[in-house]
């Protein structure tokens, strides 16, 4: 190799094979190696695709610990999947694809990007559940947003966006527990649960806030 020139492997974990790891895993690592791993880039993304989606199932485990608990039917949508008057699967519809009333899309995401690209998503959904109707008009279906991380703090700009296509009924881990009773799942409802619809209307309490935004 010429001079100057770091080898991919020449890294702690790696420098001498199987060997170098098992110190590692008996006496941990240390957090100035975690973040020389994190600069080098791809081998640090790499372990972060390869668990993107077992983060992604807390946020919408819990949301179907909710529709369950409530009596909620629905569908979830599998990855890639192809449902019929949308050009991509929403996360969950209420009742079914075949009588979409409510849209639940999910996203945890710690970068800001990602997150507005779901917020584009979010507001495709609201464009598309306008379509063919008047301005006062009811939408087709309604839509609501899940959404957790820390790139959903970024942007003031894309959570006013995601509000406004919603209609304020953006949802984090922190008042899920109110998913149901403060969007039209409640029309859903098979299994009763007491709750008070005055908390319910955001967009009344929502308007240019000085301090940091609840989103986790």
């Amino acid at each position: 190799m010429a001079e100057g020139t770091l080898h991919r492997l020449e890294q702690p974990d790696t420098r001498h094979g199987l060997v170098s790891i098992q110190p590692l895993a008996d006496m941990g690592v240390p957090y100035a190696m975690l973040l020389y791993e994190r600069f080098l880039g791809r081998p640090f993304a790499g372990h972060r695709d390869s668990v993107s989606e077992l983060v992604g199932d807390v946020l919408e485990n819990a949301i179907e610990g909710v529709l369950a608990r409530a009596g909620v039917g629905f569908r979830k949508t599998r990855r890639a999947e192809r449902i019929v008057g949308f050009d991509q699967a929403p996360d969950f519809i209420i009742p079914d694809e075949f009588n979409p009333q409510v849209i639940i899309e999910a996203k945890i995401t710690e970068d800001d990007g990602t997150a507005r690209d779901k917020v584009t998503r979010v507001q495709h959904l609201g464009a598309l559940s306008m379509q063919g109707r008047n301005p006062e008009d009811a939408p087709r279906f309604q839509v609501i947003a899940c959404v957790a991380g820390r790139g959903f703090k970024v942007r003031r700009e894309d959570m006013k966006k995601l509000l406004l296509a919603t209609h304020g009924k953006v949802f984090t881990l922190r008042n899920l527990d109110r998913l149901v009773e403060c969007s039209r799942l409640a029309e859903f409802q098979t299994r009763n649960q007491a709750f008070s619809a005055d908390s319910c209307n955001v967009l009344d309490r929502v308007s240019a806030p000085k301090e940091e935004p609840p989103w986790p």
